[in-house]
């Protein structure tokens, strides 16, 4: 099949080619904000981490003394218009992913598939907002970037072919004219080299909070030996089977589509607990099931130097 449809992958390199040609050279506009503006994304279809990266930055920006707010494009929301994701939104007009961005952030966050008109809105009303991050931002070229960080997951390169005969958004060779690559280390494949400054990212989690009551908590410890049930609807649900295997824990695996949109039919398995991830806790937090839901939040480890790259890059980018 990926062969059958290599022809239309070359199509699709020309557009995204002369598209981005386009912008460079001044024939479609792009826009600048008041502030300064990072861009986290990827030039891959599916999961490589960027959620996990974008709250790890936010927070140590915030950390820092800056004052970021995040803008997403809420994919597969049903909203039209620009809105303010918070942690009681409904994912299904939203998007699961700002929500979740909404309550880890610890940031406003505003979404729209028009991120200058999201961008504006947040800081039309959050006036103290000093740089933007925007997640999965790294194709949308109408928003001028101070500076651009890609996130790469060799495990998810397969082929190597542009859409739709492959995986890639953007050729490999984007990823040398990003200001860095984050390399996500939780993958097994190698990954090459690039031209620019490279930084390792994991994901580390080991303690599970119970769907229905956030402030219980258990170790994996405590679940070995029941009846488990592991739930993701990620871009890629083997790495969350996989880090449930090195807790020690054995479970049935069920995998769904990213951004699945789960219905109690879907997971009313026997048993005694359903393990899932923070992005699919959102939607299933909707749902009355009969097992206890166990949920593994994860937290991206940094080489701690990313934070300081990011902020020499925006030293010196006025704000007026």
């Amino acid at each position: 099949m990926a062969w059958l449809l290599f022809p239309v992958s070359i199509l699709f390199l020309v557009l995204v080619t002369g598209r981005r040609a386009l912008y460079r050279l001044g024939w479609l506009r792009r826009f600048r904000l008041p502030v300064s503006v990072v861009v986290i994304g990827n030039i891959n279809v599916g999961g490589t981490g960027k959620t996990p990266l974008v709250v790890h930055l936010a927070q140590s920006l915030l950390s820092s003394g800056r004052h970021p707010g995040i803008v997403s494009r809420g994919y597969l929301g049903n909203t039209e218009n620009v809105v303010e994701a918070s942690p009681e939104s409904d994912p299904g007009e939203v998007g699961d992913e700002p929500v979740l961005l909404a309550r880890l952030s610890g940031c406003a966050v505003f979404v729209g598939r028009d991120r200058v008109a999201a961008a504006r809105a947040l800081l039309a009303t959050n006036p103290d907002c000093d740089v933007i991050l925007s997640d999965d931002g790294l194709q949308h070229y109408r928003l001028e970037r101070d500076v651009e960080i890609a996130i790469f997951d060799a495990g998810r390169m397969q082929n190597g072919w542009m859409l739709p005969a492959g995986p890639l958004r953007e050729p490999m060779d984007r990823l040398n004219q990003v200001d860095a690559v984050v390399i996500n280390a939780t993958a097994v494949s190698p990954a090459p080299t690039f031209a620019c400054p490279t930084f390792v990212m994991s994901l580390q989690g080991s303690t599970f909070f119970r769907l229905d009551d956030p402030l219980i908590t258990c170790s994996a410890t405590e679940l070995t030996g029941k009846a488990l049930h592991a739930v993701a609807g990620i871009g890629e649900p083997r790495r969350f089977f996989d880090m449930l295997s090195n807790l020690g824990l054995s479970c049935s695996e069920h995998s769904f589509a990213d951004h699945y949109d789960y219905r109690a039919e879907d997971i009313g398995f026997p048993g005694d607990a359903i393990l899932t991830t923070e992005k699919d806790a959102v939607k299933l937090a909707r749902l009355k099931l009969s097992l206890p839901v166990w949920v593994l939040p994860v937290a991206a480890e940094v080489s701690p130097a990313l934070t300081e790259f990011v902020l020499e890059k925006l030293h010196g980018y006025s704000s007026s």
